[in-house]
């Protein structure tokens, strides 16, 4: 126990450039202690850059500092130093099988501190001394020490590559640059690292924000988390019920048909046994039989009044007996009902099992015209609010502003202010359509029904969204706010609703599919698709997709 204390001091005792006992042992401000010779040598051969650093963590320090001697240190090493052992390198200090190895060191080697790219060696802190204290070695360059010390070599010239060709995408030596690589386009390795690592750092930056703008969506998405667990209890607690309440259904009349069948049982049963009134008749007639053998006439007269009247008979004179057939329609009947509730059953649950809820993110909005085609829905325009002035053909897919008042019967949904159209169909889930228009004023549009019959037009209030063209420009109107749009002039407009998502986007139809306007927001109600033209002579058409 004695011998591994003392083999612990000598592991705290020790100096890491020297690795012997310190001597005038001095402590630096990041805790690491030195022998002040060794300390004083190493750092006299920076003060050309005048910074000076710590050899074992690199923590530099402007000015100079300077060393004074630890004294309670230093007498604690000198006990040490009384036991007359030697320090040994602790076994922590020996290179393990995945540690670099000094390659100076014989014997079991230490673990290296730092690596030489021009001696393209790697020393323990012993054998490193000479590179802080001889000039030539102190201009050579230390790494972290390196297995891949080679690499760094030109395999050709055996020189360090500390050049980069860009053209070929490769590190080279110098001499590279002015033999086969010559005339490509080459810069400094640290050059080629800076710009790289510049773009390394573009890239993280990217990446941390795209992590930052997932972490607000998902802190965003919380309450929906929240509100689908609670949609999915409700909904299983609601489905349990309803099939809790069918089964209950199904027992009842269980019951009911046992009941009736029992029911009807007992009445056939008594019927029949109702005919069993023959043997009362057969001992009455055998009693009056016997009367009527009786010879005596006077006992014949003293016993006939006690005979009691016949009664009548409780059943009809004639039974009809048809086919044996019992309960077998009562129970066709069930059989025929189990059939029906089977088919029901299989047919309604389809549509149930395929029934998938989108219930937190919804899909990526389309980027191609040809997946925007795919959620195209057939919309036709509703004469009963359309204003006066509007002439519907077309299979009511086409408006015309006629500038005079067509003949339309009085409705409550009709527009009676601005020349302006609803689309008969409520508009939910994903939808896509598209515009053709000609005209000098033109509002396409999206609102809720009950936007009908107001004095609004389409952008002019906080109940439809529209996009405005006039004199070679478009502008989007929200709730009285206008907005500019930038954007390629077309005679036919895209219009791409996802409700669920609040997201509704203008687009420029030509040879190519371009954005005009996209607006993110929150719908509450189905909406309705839109026509304001303006101008008599004005038409818009919904075009025919599928």
């Amino acid at each position: 126990m004695a011998q591994k204390g003392v083999q612990l001091d000598r592991e705290t005792f020790s100096c890491p450039i020297c690795l012997d006992l310190l001597k005038d042992p001095v402590a630096f401000p990041c805790g690491h202690t030195y022998c002040m010779k060794c300390i004083e040598g190493v750092w006299d051969g920076e003060d050309e850059k005048k910074i000076h650093t710590c050899p074992r963590c690199r923590q530099s320090f402007s000015p100079r500092p300077v060393l004074l001697k630890n004294t309670m240190l230093a007498a604690l090493v000198d006990e040490l130093k009384k036991t007359g052992l030697q320090v040994a390198p602790a076994d922590h200090c020996y290179a393990g099988a995945e540690e670099v190895a000094c390659d100076v060191c014989t014997g079991r080697k230490l673990r290296a501190s730092q690596s030489c790219l021009v001696c393209l060696a790697s020393s323990c802190d012993k054998h490193l001394q000479p590179h802080y204290e001889v000039a030539p070695l102190k201009k050579h360059r230390l790494v972290e020490p390196s297995k891949m010390l080679q690499e760094n070599i030109c395999s050709r010239h055996y020189k360090e590559m500390k050049m980069f060709c860009r053209t070929d995408q490769q590190c080279i030596c110098y001499l590279c640059s002015v033999d086969e690589h010559k005339g490509h386009d080459t810069v400094s390795a640290a050059a080629e690292r800076t710009e790289r690592q510049r773009d390394l750092e573009g890239r993280r930056q990217n990446i941390q924000q795209r992590i930052q703008d997932r972490e607000k969506e998902v802190k965003l998405l919380q309450p929906e988390v929240e509100a689908v667990n609670r949609s999915a209890d409700k909904a299983v607690e609601d489905s349990e019920k309803t099939f809790t309440e069918l089964i209950r259904l199904m027992e009842k009349r269980s019951s009911d048909v046992k009941q009736q069948v029992r029911s009807q049982q007992k009445g056939e049963v008594s019927r029949v046994k109702e005919l069993q009134e023959i043997s009362e008749l057969k001992r009455r007639d055998a009693e009056l039989k016997l009367l009527s053998h009786t010879e005596d006439h006077n006992q014949f007269l003293h016993n006939y009044p006690s005979l009691s009247p016949l009664s009548e008979p409780t059943h009809s004179s004639s039974t009809n007996i048809g086919p044996l057939r019992y309960f077998e329609v009562l129970t066709a009947a069930v059989s025929a009902l189990r059939d029906k509730l089977e088919d029901v059953l299989r047919d309604e649950w389809t549509d149930v099992s395929s029934t998938e809820v989108d219930v937190l993110l919804s899909p990526a909005e389309p980027t191609t015209r040809a997946v925007f085609l795919k959620y195209s829905q057939e919309i036709t325009l509703d004469p009963n609010t359309a204003h006066t002035q509007l002439l519907l053909s077309e299979g009511s897919r086409k408006a015309t502003n006629m500038g005079k008042h067509q003949f339309y019967s009085s409705h409550q949904d009709r527009f009676t202010v601005y020349p302006q159209v609803l689309s008969r169909e409520s508009l939910m889930g994903r939808c896509y359509w598209e515009v053709e228009w000609r005209g000098g004023v033109l509002f396409i549009a999206v609102a809720y029904k009950n936007i009908s019959g107001c004095e609004c037009g389409f952008g002019n209030n906080d109940k439809s969204w529209a996009l405005f063209y006039q004199q070679y420009s478009y502008t989007f109107c929200y709730n009285s706010i206008n907005t500019p749009v930038s954007g390629p002039q077309s005679s036919r407009v895209g219009v791409y609703l996802d409700h669920r998502a609040g997201i509704l986007s203008f687009y420029s139809i030509s040879e190519t599919m371009t954005l005009l306007h996209r607006v993110q927001t929150t719908f509450t109600e189905p909406l309705h698709a839109g026509l304001l033209l303006y101008n008599p002579g004005d038409t818009a058409e919904l075009c025919q997709l599928t």
